[in-house]
């Protein structure tokens, strides 16, 4: 007859080691959760043999050493099924984006993930990735909160993680040895590999954000043009109004005003646009793009800057203009945090919100951001108005995967349409026609917004500058979205459409010639011009501005 003592430490030893549960979780991820990365691997020209089948095998193996050596470190009765937890459900929610978009996760696509709000996000939720999620976290989590964990002692449970995580870091360093001339060949050859890496590159990435957080100083932005002015108007001129608009996800290739078979801009047709077709944005993303686009410093410094600085719409309202953002999306990140800004869904001061008919739970089309435009512009203070007016309107644009959403039902000439954001699902002519009847929109936008700057012309110099923050993958090479790392990203995610409405009357006033910057429409630009070519269009000067950065500087005749 066993005493009580004995029946207590059975009653303990029963249940699941956390060891075996990190053993069991790290085979479980390193396997199924990784799935899209065995299908780029497999795919590769250099795996396609023996030796690159001995090669996938092994990468595999590395990769659940790997993840049992981390998950080892958690091994422990109160902390094992957490941890694993949130590893399983990392993994399922990278596996299924970067399954079924071909999207890779690094910091800059992690940073863009932070700063979606419910909106965007809820775009992104369908059927796949729920079954996604259900199977390769929701089953295993499901078992996971069922077993019954092992109560071992401190000691005992310390040899028995320490005993696993030996026994998988050198498993790793022999075949990191044994394989390091392929591994070394393909990672260099094939760069998007080391960001398929689930969940690890999730991980990666925020630390990666969370390091370069605390890089920069604490505090303000450095200040930026503090020796603004603005060129007051002279011979009769009047004050520059300029509505700069910043499109979203749009591509230069699908505009017809640059060579695209399909009729997507023939409102902006009718008006003279001057269209520039060899464009490239600052990154992929919206949380890469628009705050690099709006900074005096060019992609390749910006990336690399110690301090925060200023930036282009704090240099304006410096020199005493009028500025204004006007949102539709998830916000400016961080740009307009010093001047007046609002969102398309707000009501106009001493107006009423957008109609029912163009905002819908919150969500609005692009049209909301015309809505009270006057109201706002007349609302901002009229000392600044006498100087110059910069307006930005930042889009929704062809912004996806639900592209469908992007365009009011009796603007889409292309039919049928992909209406889930499931792309990988579509016909891929359906899904063109998603995409482009977003792209028609924005070109009837556009045309009212010249529209009401036309209107506005008895008391302003008018013109209009649209520029797309990036562009997007519609299948090509099994890829959606955007968001790819720059230096991997195909030229679709970074060739963007840039457009400039320059009537006679400011044409004349700015000393801006529009027949020599047509004959320049195909002269290589990039987001680093942004910053100079708008100080000269609202008429700032300031020791910052730099004329070879300043677009339209060789069509200047005064």
């Amino acid at each position: 007859m066993s005493s009580p003592g004995t029946r207590n430490a059975r009653a303990d030893d029963a249940g699941w080691n956390p060891t075996t549960l990190a053993v069991l979780s790290g085979l479980w991820i390193a396997t199924l959760g990784n799935w899209p990365l065995w299908r780029a691997l497999v795919a590769l020209p250099e795996t396609d043999s023996a030796r690159g089948l001995v090669f996938v095998l092994g990468f595999a193996t590395m990769l659940a050493a790997l993840l049992t050596a981390l998950l080892c470190v958690f091994a422990w009765r109160f902390s094992i099924k957490v941890v694993i937890g949130l590893f399983l459900i990392s993994a399922a929610l990278g596996a299924h984006f970067m399954g079924a978009y071909g999207v890779v996760i690094d910091p800059t696509m992690m940073a863009n993930v932070l700063q979606t709000d419910l909106r965007e996000a809820s775009d992104l939720m369908n059927v796949r990735l729920l079954v996604s999620v259900v199977v390769l976290a929701g089953l295993p989590l499901l078992w996971l909160w069922r077993v019954r964990v092992q109560r071992n002692g401190w000691g005992a449970q310390l040899a028995r993680n320490g005993l696993a995580l030996v026994v998988s870091l050198v498993m790793l360093a022999g075949l990191l040895f044994a394989l390091f001339a392929d591994l070394s060949a393909t990672m260099r050859n094939h760069k998007s590999m080391r960001y398929l890496i689930n969940p690890v590159n999730s991980f990666y990435a925020l630390g990666a954000l969370a390091k370069e957080s605390t890089a920069r100083p604490k505090g303000p932005p450095e200040t930026l043009a503090i020796d603004a002015q603005a060129r007051p108007p002279t011979d009769g001129r009047k004050p520059p109004l300029l509505l700069l608009v910043v499109g979203e996800t749009a591509r230069s290739d699908h505009f017809s005003l640059n060579g695209y078979a399909r009729a997507t801009n023939p409102e902006l047709a009718r008006h003279s646009v001057i269209s520039f077709r060899d464009v490239t944005s600052c990154g992929t993303n919206t949380a890469a793009s628009l705050p690099c686009m709006f900074s005096h410093l060019g992609r390749q410094a910006y990336e690399s800057r110690e301090h925060d600085h200023e930036n282009l719409l704090d240099a304006v309202q410096r020199a005493g203009l009028a500025v204004l953002w006007l949102d539709n999306q998830s916000g400016c990140k961080g740009i307009c945090a010093r001047i007046p800004n609002a969102f398309a869904r707000d009501a106009a001061p001493g107006g009423t919100p957008p109609p029912a008919a163009l905002c819908t739970d919150g969500e609005c089309l692009d049209e909301a951001l015309l809505h009270g435009l006057d109201a706002r512009l007349a609302a901002l203070p009229s000392e600044r108005r006498a100087r110059g007016v910069l307006l930005v309107l930042h889009q929704m644009g062809s912004h996806g995967p639900a592209y469908f959403k992007r365009s009011p039902p009796e603007r889409k000439p292309f039919l049928p349409e992909c209406t889930t954001n499931a792309l990988q699902q579509c016909e891929h002519q359906a899904l063109l026609n998603a995409y482009d009847n977003s792209i028609a929109y924005t070109d009837h936008v556009l045309s009212q917004a010249i529209d009401w700057l036309k209107r506005n012309s008895r008391h302003y110099d008018p013109l209009l500058l649209y520029v797309s923050d990036h562009g997007e993958s519609l299948g090509e090479n099994n890829l959606y979205l955007h968001g790819l790392p720059y230096a991997l990203a195909p030229r679709e995610q970074k060739h963007v459409p840039m457009l400039l409405w320059l009537p006679a009357q400011t044409e004349a006033s700015s000393g801006i010639s529009a027949s020599c910057l047509r004959g320049r429409r195909d002269a290589p630009l990039t987001h680093d011009h942004l910053f100079h070519t708008v100080l000269q269009l609202v008429g700032v000067s300031t020791s910052v501005y730099r004329s070879e950065l300043d677009a339209f500087a060789p069509c200047r005749t005064r």
